[in-house]
């Protein structure tokens, strides 16, 4: 195990280590405080991305940005030398978003359908934006890593604020898992999960300010405390991977166990200090045992952040001060391989030690992780070390979904209106928790053929790029490559957790993996870029190939921002409708009902208000045919049947129809609790005896009762669950 590579120049010489010099911040360090600026700026605006009004705006703010990008790089970029490189990639990402597109076209839940092809093109035109802008600056690959780690430290800087300081941050919470500023505790761990190995790189590297590579230590401190407070088990899974991977692959091991071994004992002083505060691992305390919890953790992360800092500003003095031998070096690297080592085995003693010995426990964990109806673990610490997850159900239930659509599947987004047949449970789920699973519930065969297309193409474009294939041993690490690896690395880790979760629905968290995965397969092939190459200085080049490429793409930017735009535009004119008809104003509520029926004609909720209008016009034949729509565009939503049996019972007078369309929606929600009592109720109504439940076909379930006509749009994802994404 070497701590670096060799070099065609020889070992290096002794420099002057100045570990107190500032730093004077040079471009690199600019655009990377720019970076975790928009980085930062994205997971706080977008947070879970299950609010429509926020994941719009970031979506909008994306596209354009994008295309502006594309258009700039376009008439900078130097001429072109052979292939774009990673436009295979990108050809098959974008194909992917056209299927998307098309699935409204057969999806159960069209106006969803919708929502995801608008979240799935400005993922492509993100790609597009970073392949384009790395043909321009292709050098400013450390301004990506530090912009990414940066960001990451923002991120759980303030998650820990609201743990160290609720009474100001966040009074309301009701859990003690770690999971702002995005409201899903396992965004957050992977956030934190992604900004290890830049850390691990900025903290071994041998370039660079030694006072901004000693922050690293207490950085990447900060961040393992971040990841262990949220309890996310997968991204804790995703990281592990993805740090086997890093160290297997680039030669700063030990310089880079340094880094990590001193970060995660000091981190792990305080997050077992946390683990045993009841006040902090407890859901649903008072603020004030909250606020005093919350101080002490404040006083042990400002030591852990000191302690680490002088331990980072030492272990660098002492690295540059006397150098290890080669013999030392060995003799460290076996040593670190051992302790490496001795963690399974510890954790097999500890196994074989308990009732089900060894193999047992092991048969037991996965037969909990697959097991549809495990128990799900409680919301404590000791979810960390439990297999038991109710995944494995959601993942059963796509799988139902994909044997009866298996081709195109349910459409996109259309999980969350078809699992109501096939599910168990009450549980209000909108994802399916993993990206496997989630495609092929949502587009089929056809769709996971291209997604795997796009996985293939990129994994191909990475290792050409970053050197990882056999041809490319025995070539220099160069910084650069070490840094693409790194991003490699990134992208590996954010793939692991979308096999578990559904994070990819993140902006906060898609975008970091799509600059990494754009950034390395849009350099090129690393015997290229090894070649000794002076590059021409940055200049604009307007012949009229390069304007009109770069108009191309400002305008598919702007018609794809006003497609994005419209399904906002719809809720926002159903709700001001609602809003006049509580004014008295009619006419001005019929007309923003219908406005916002043009501007989605996909969507219920314009439907719904145009009928809940047309009843307070005393025009009930109008407002029977917004209903009767509602159920012809979706017919295998609950909400649909429902909203139309409550309008024959209640506004018509005609139990029977109801009672027909009870039935329909029964069939399709055959376990919800208040769509069984308003059927039994109905059929007494018509007959006049007490009625039996229809029979419920094996494997089939029920959904959380559809909102009643009259009750006001609101946004995916507004009202706060009993339970929040993630938990299951």
């Amino acid at each position: 195990m070497s701590s670096h590579a060799a070099t065609p120049s020889g070992p290096a010489t002794a420099v002057a280590y100045r570990p107190l010099a500032v730093p004077r911040p040079g471009i690199d360090a600019l655009l990377s405080i720019g970076l975790a600026g928009i980085l930062a700026a994205i997971a706080f605006a977008a947070q879970g991305g299950l609010l429509l009004g926020r994941t719009t705006k970031v979506e909008l703010a994306l596209l354009i940005g994008s295309g502006v990008t594309v258009a700039a790089a376009t008439v900078l970029a130097p001429p072109r030398r052979g292939p774009l490189c990673g436009a295979t990639t990108a050809a098959a990402f974008l194909a992917l978003a056209l299927f998307t597109v098309a699935s409204v076209a057969w999806a159960v839940q069209p106006s969803d359908a919708w929502v995801e092809a608008d979240r799935t093109l400005t993922y492509v035109a993100v790609f597009a934006a970073v392949l384009s802008l790395v043909r321009v600056v292709p050098e400013r690959w450390p301004a990506v890593l530090g912009g990414i780690a940066l960001g990451a430290v923002v991120v759980a800087g303030y998650a820990l604020a609201t743990k160290v300081f609720p009474g100001a941050l966040n009074p309301d919470e009701l859990y003690a898992r770690l999971r702002a500023p995005f409201g899903y505790w396992n965004a957050l761990g992977l956030t934190t999960a992604m900004a290890v190995p830049p850390l691990l790189w900025f903290g071994a590297r041998r370039q660079g300010p030694p006072l901004l590579n000693a922050l690293a230590f207490p950085a990447l401190g900060l961040l393992l405390v971040t990841l262990m407070l949220s309890y996310s088990r997968g991204a804790l899974l995703a990281l592990v991977i993805g740090l086997a991977l890093w160290f297997a692959v680039v030669p700063l091991r030990l310089r880079a166990a340094a880094v990590l071994g001193g970060s995660a004992a000091g981190a792990a002083f305080v997050v077992l200090w946390a683990f045993s505060q009841d006040a902090l691992t407890q859901d649903r305390l008072p603020l004030d045992v909250r606020v005093d919890a919350g101080h002490q953790l404040g006083l042990l992360l400002v030591a852990l952040v000191l302690g680490l800092t002088a331990l980072g500003l030492a272990w660098g003095f002492a690295a540059a001060a006397r150098p290890l031998t080669a013999l030392e070096r060995r003799r460290a690297g076996i040593a670190a391989l051992v302790a490496v080592a001795l963690i399974p085995l510890g954790m097999g003693v500890r196994l074989a030690q308990t009732d089900r010995g060894l193999f047992g426990s092991i048969g037991h964990g996965v037969n909990q992780l697959v097991d549809p109806n495990a128990i799900q673990p409680s919301n404590a610490p000791g979810r960390l070390t439990s297999a038991g997850s109710v995944r494995a159900r959601y993942w059963n239930e796509s799988l139902k979904m994909f044997r009866d659509h298996p081709w195109a599947g349910v459409g996109a987004g259309g999980y969350a209106t078809a699992r109501p047949r096939y599910r168990n449970d009450l549980l209000d789920v909108r994802h399916a928790h993993g990206y496997v699973f989630q495609t092929l519930a949502d587009l089929g065969i056809l769709g996971m053929a291209l997604s795997l297309l796009a996985l293939v193409a990129w994994a191909i474009a990475a290792a050409r790029a970053a050197g990882l294939r056999p041809k490319d041993r025995g070539r220099p690490f160069t910084p650069e490559r070490i840094g693409l690896i790194t991003m490699a690395t990134i992208v590996v880790i954010f793939g692991v957790h979308s096999f578990v979760d559904w994070t990819w629905f993140v902006p906060g968290n898609a975008v970091v993996a799509l600059l990494c995965a754009a950034w390395v397969v849009g350099r090129g092939p690393l015997r290229r870029n090894a070649a000794a190459e002076v590059r021409p200085p940055l200049r604009l080049d307007l012949d009229r190939t390069r304007i009109a490429i770069a108009a191309s793409a400002g305008l598919i930017a702007l018609l794809a921002a006003w497609a994005v735009w419209q399904p906002l535009r719809s809720l926002n004119a159903s709700n001001d409708g609602l809003s006049r008809l509580e004014a008295g104003d009619i006419n001005g509520a019929r007309a923003k009902a219908l406005d916002a029926h043009d501007r989605n004609p996909l969507a219920l909720d314009p439907l719904t208000v145009l009928a809940i209008v047309e009843v307070r016009r005393g025009d009930k034949p109008a407002a029977l045919h917004a209903i009767e729509q509602e159920v012809a565009l979706q017919p295998a939503n609950t909400e649909a049947w429902l909203r139309l049996a409550d309008f024959q019972l209640n506004q018509l007078k005609k139990p029977k129809l109801a009672l027909r369309s009870l039935g329909a929606a029964l069939y399709l929600d055959p376990r919800n609790p208040s769509t069984i009592s308003a059927y039994l109720q109905v059929k007494r109504r018509v007959t006049g005896k007490k009625a039996a439940v229809p029979p419920i076909q094996p494997g089939q379930a029920g959904s959380a009762p559809a909102a009643p006509p009259g009750t006001a749009p609101a946004e995916p994802g507004a009202a706060a669950p009993a339970q929040p994404p993630g938990t299951q």
